[in-house]
């Protein structure tokens, strides 16, 4: 029963989507409706997202530009329960993905460093597990980086250390071992930023110690 439960959401968007053909053509509130397909919601802070609509400019906490191309995404601290998928990835121009304080849980999909346009990435306080993706490392243009208080293991990704335009981090209060990166703006965050992590090394020392050491 919970199976088709699922199902149905995802299966009134896709007709809905077909009977619009306005909307067919848009790929990103194609994109929205697969990702509100794995979500639950007990707030109803979605009930806006009306697939019907040509874009999804017009729902709540979604913000366009003037071509009504997608750039923020706000359901901070919505109580959203669910996964974070690869349908995100389609929203090319997005330059604020800000899911912080839900219940999301499962992996970070690596398909998220396709997102070239992204300033900020908030996923903090959910109950995100597994590894932080190397791939993040494209977001060039990424300034802030919030992952902390979630579950998330393994070793920092030295690509990070390229992000040359990163200018906050936060990996507090997760499970991550091995040791701190020290090049490019690792430098310059706080002892804070790595708090909390009880197989975190501190930082690495070059040459005489594998990063991922402890892991």
């Amino acid at each position: 029963m919970a199976r088709i439960s699922l199902f149905l959401p995802l299966a009134s968007c896709l007709l809905l989507l077909a009977a619009s053909p306005a909307f067919s053509s848009n790929y990103e509130g194609e994109a929205l409706c697969a990702f509100k397909s794995r979500l639950s919601d007990p707030n109803n802070v979605l009930q806006s997202w009306d697939q019907s609509l040509v874009n999804p400019c017009t729902w709540f906490h979604v913000t366009c530009d003037s071509q009504n191309h997608v750039i923020r995404l706000d359901l901070g601290n919505s109580n959203i329960t669910g996964t974070l998928g690869p349908e995100l990835a389609r929203l090319k121009h997005l330059q604020y993905l800000e899911l912080y304080r839900n219940n999301f849980e499962g992996k970070i999909p690596d398909l998220l460093g396709n997102l070239k346009s992204l300033i900020s990435m908030d996923l903090y306080e959910n109950q995100l597990e597994g590894d932080i993706p190397k791939s993040l490392s494209k977001l060039k243009s990424l300034r802030f980086m919030r992952l902390n208080n979630n579950k998330l293991t393994g070793s920092i990704p030295r690509e990070l250390a390229t992000l040359s335009n990163l200018k906050v981090l936060d990996f507090s209060n997760n499970d991550l071992c091995g040791t701190i990166p020290v090049d490019g703006p690792f430098s310059t965050f706080p002892s804070q930023s790595f708090e909390n992590n009880k197989r975190l090394n501190g930082p690495e020392l070059l040459g005489l110690a594998s990063y991922d050491f402890g892991c």
